[in-house]
């Protein structure tokens, strides 16, 4: 779920999160405890810096509870459909697609289980386009008084509703499949980000504007109802009770890659690097609830062909800690996960449902490991088809499997922090030419705090995805990237 969609949204994301108030630290502590999330990739929050004290919170803000809110059906409803009232109307008179003359008869058609079928569309539509649509449908319930998983339905009904009634062509499997779990990602992180915002705009009043149009940005649905319910540059206790935190850490160097020879030292060539990274946390107390914790990765890095390398997202559905130690805590943590990797030797995205295994140690007072194992389900991929052309433009094959993570990270005196990353998949086709694919991500990355927020970063890795062919005439094809990358990282918490 997500290249140039998330790129945007990430932008504004950072734009709006600097207008409001700020307490930079260098991976510091909150509350004056540790805040590891218990989420692969998502375990940097605790390990450099000094603890910083929260902003203080209204009085009526001071509860564990969840406010409850006023559930607005027919709003939601209204605002679900027009979102696919909409585009199919430009459809229709704007662009005059084929496909957008429907009909009831079409609709009644599209209901039988065998008019399913696999679409054509480009790589992007796909995987950026229908995540962003199918967030619409999720923030029209979730901003209106509706739960996660109430929105959730609502996302999956909203998508069924348009494969079904809002084109005349065949009902898209992949498509149900990427604006539903797509949407859900990205809609409950929009969500809860512009929430943060809001959250922080109560307690400083003077920027309350600032931070009601950043939030706008972020959750462009949850700010048309703020406008509609007369809450726009006011306190409400929603938003108010709201303690998340999220930090982030951006990157800027130059890199050095091969994708043809595979020999980055002889016959590799430089190129600008930058890396955005968001983490969002609930507190590490909690971790029952869906997104309480979640982690985005976004990397880019100038190309033969490319821009952005790759798009990571992980969030924690459920957790559970099993046991603790005298030096440390272990957890069970079941996320969902969307991974895009975009480089000059191949292109790989796919959505998972993931269980991963934390644990947590402490060494004396400055010193920390952590480690993660995960194993899930790939539950769709789509990775390149040299031999394939399906329809008019598609040129790559879909596919389920199994994938699995390791991560490793190692703190020294809050002042060096040596990260280790796995990411693997195998994956067999469902649509496109008979074949299974292997991939291998691996990086390995060394950051020195130098001063303050400023750290420098020394990383390098290895990209390789290889395809395996039924039929003889088809070769099998193994595309690989190796890399090495010196930045300068500047983190801060919000």
């Amino acid at each position: 779920m997500i290249m140039r969609i998330l790129h945007y949204c990430f932008l504004l994301t950072i734009l709006s999160l600097c207008s409001i108030h700020v307490s930079a630290q260098h991976f510091g502590t909150l509350h004056g405890i540790d805040t590891t999330v218990q989420l692969l990739d998502t375990s940097r929050q605790a390990r450099w810096g000094q603890s910083s004290q929260p902003d203080p919170l209204p009085r009526f803000a001071r509860t564990t509870k969840e406010p409850k809110r006023e559930k607005k059906f027919l709003r939601a409803g209204s605002e679900w459909l027009v979102a696919n009232i909409v585009p199919a109307t430009f459809n229709r008179f704007i662009t005059k697609d084929p496909y957008s003359y429907i009909s009831f008869k079409n609709f009644i058609n599209h209901q039988r289980f065998s008019a399913w079928d696999w679409d054509d569309n480009q790589f992007t539509t796909n995987h950026l386009d229908h995540p962003y649509h199918g967030q619409l449908y999720f923030n029209a319930f979730r901003s209106n008084g509706y739960n996660f998983y109430q929105s959730s339905i609502a996302t999956l009904a909203g998508s069924y509703l348009w494969e079904t009634g809002g084109e005349t062509q065949a009902p898209s499997i992949n498509d149900l499949v990427n604006t539903t779990y797509g949407g859900i990602i990205l809609g409950e992180m929009t969500h809860r980000i512009a929430r943060n915002i809001l959250g922080r705009g109560s307690r400083h009043p003077h920027s309350r504007v600032s931070n009601e149009i950043g939030a706008f940005f972020v959750n462009p649905v949850n700010g048309l109802n703020r406008l509609l319910d007369g809450k726009w540059g006011k306190i409400d206790e929603y938003n108010a009770v709201d303690s998340s935190t999220i930090w982030t850490e951006v990157n800027v160097g130059i890199r050095r890659f091969d994708a043809q020879e595979g020999d980055i030292l002889e016959k590799g060539k430089n190129g600008s690097y930058g890396r955005l990274r968001l983490w969002y946390s609930n507190g590490p107390e909690n971790i029952t609830r869906p997104f309480d914790q979640f982690y985005v990765n976004l990397e880019f890095g100038k190309g033969d062909s490319t821009f952005i390398n790759a798009v990571n997202v992980h969030a924690l559905l459920y957790g559970h800690k099993f046991f603790e130690t005298k030096r440390g805590d272990h957890y069970g943590i079941l996320s969902a996960n969307y991974d895009f990797y975009n480089n000059d030797a191949f292109f790989y995205g796919a959505q998972n449902l993931m269980y991963n295994w934390n644990s947590k140690f402490r060494y004396k007072k400055r010193n920390r490991l952590n480690m993660s194992v995960g194993v899930g389900a790939i539950l769709l991929a789509g990775v390149p088809d040299p031999y394939l052309l399906y329809g008019a433009s598609r040129n790559y094959n879909y596919g389920s499997g199994a994938g699995y993570r390791y991560h490793a990270e190692l703190s020294v005196l809050n002042r060096l922090l040596i990260t280790g990353d796995y990411n693997g998949g195998l994956f067999f086709t469902i649509s496109g030419n008979d074949s299974y694919y292997i991939l291998h991500a691996g990086t390995l990355e060394a950051n020195l705090r130098l001063i303050k927020n400023f750290s420098l970063n020394v990383s390098s890795g290895y990209f390789a995805l290889a395809g395996h062919f039924e039929e003889e005439h088809y070769p099998d094809f193994n595309r690989s990237f190796p890399f090495g990358r010196l930045s300068i990282g500047y983190n801060v918490r919000f």
